[in-house]
């Protein structure tokens, strides 16, 4: 399916998209919530610009794991 319209879910800036490709990458998040939470049942997506990631990630007590990948295919 090809890709419409994409916003950043922290700043609300739109994510250009050319032919349905985003032209910039983001953060893509999913969460089905299960029980012992307040939210069962429910499934929460969102996208996060690359500079809102940053902003954000800089704020961790423990850093993000970066593993680097040799190869892509």
């Amino acid at each position: 399916m090809a890709v419409k319209r994409v916003f950043c879910n922290v700043c609300g800036r739109a994510i250009e998209v050319r032919n349905g490709i985003m032209r910039e990458d983001v953060f893509e998040a999913e969460k089905e919530w299960g029980y012992f939470s307040n939210k069962d049942t429910e499934i929460h997506k969102f996208n996060i610009c690359e500079a809102c990631y940053e902003e954000i990630t800089s704020q961790f007590k423990i850093p993000v794991k970066v593993i680097k990948k040799t190869e892509v295919m």
